[in-house]
C-alpha cells in the first residue's frame, strides 16, 4: 500500500524501473498536496472569512479522496498490466480483444476521477483564492496551477488506457474538466 510510506519511500516506488506505480500515483499523490495547501489556507482564514471552515472540510475530503486514489490508480493499472500479459492467444480474437478492453477500461477510471477531482481543487481554489488571509493567496494560486496540471496529466492517462477512439466520452469529458481547470486557475 503506497499511501502507508513515507514520502522519501513513496518517491523511490515511483523511481523504481518497474511499470506500478506509475505517473497516476504520483499525480493523485501531488493532488493530495494540493488540497492539503488549500485547507492549510482556509484554516489561516477564519477571522476573514465565515465560509473558511467549510472550505477547509471541502479541502480536506478532496485530499482524502487523493490518497485513495494514490493506490487505486496503482492497482488498476497492475490489474490492467497483468491483464494483458496473460492473454490467451488461442482464445478467438473477439474474445480476447473484449476482455481486453473491459480490464483496460477499468484501469482509466482512477485517472478520469483524478481529471474530476483536480477540477473540483482547481474551482475551490478560484473561489477561495479572494477571500483567504492576503498573506496564503499565492499558496492557493500555487495549489490551483497544481491542480490543472493534474487534471492535464490524468487526462492524458485517461487516453493512453482507453487507447482511446475518437469521441470516446470519457475523453471528451476530460477535456471539458481540464479546460475548466485551467480557467479557475488562470483566474487567480
Amino acid at each position: 500500500m503506497l499511501t502507508g510510506l513515507s514520502l522519501p519511500a513513496l518517491l523511490e516506488e515511483l523511481a523504481a524501473p518497474r511499470e506500478v506505480p506509475g505517473a497516476g500515483s504520483a499525480l493523485a499523490a501531488a493532488l493530495a498536496a494540493a488540497a492539503a495547501v488549500v485547507q492549510m489556507a482556509a484554516r489561516l482564514s477564519p477571522a476573514s472569512w465565515a465560509d473558511a471552515a467549510g472550505v477547509a472540510a471541502q479541502a480536506e475530503a478532496l485530499r482524502e479522496r487523493a490518497v485513495q486514489l494514490v493506490d487505486e490508480d496503482a492497482e488498476a493499472y497492475r490489474l490492467a498490466l497483468e491483464a494483458r500479459a496473460a492473454a490467451d492467444e488461442r482464445a478467438r480474437p473477439e474474445q480476447r480483444d473484449w476482455a481486453l478492453g473491459q480490464i483496460t477500461a477499468a484501469a482509466a477510471e482512477p485517472p478520469l476521477a483524478l481529471v474530476r477531482l483536480a477540477a473540483d481543487l482547481a474551482e475551490l481554489c478560484a473561489a477561495a483564492g479572494e477571500r483567504v488571509e492576503p498573506r496564503v493567496h499565492a499558496d492557493v494560486a500555487a495549489a490551483a496551477a497544481l491542480a490543472a496540471a493534474v487534471a492535464r496529466g490524468a487526462r492524458a492517462l485517461v487516453a493512453a488506457n482507453l487507447t482511446a477512439l475518437a469521441g470516446d466520452a470519457r475523453v471528451e469529458e476530460a477535456d471539458r474538466l481540464v479546460a475548466a481547470a485551467d480557467a479557475a486557475a488562470r483566474s487567480l
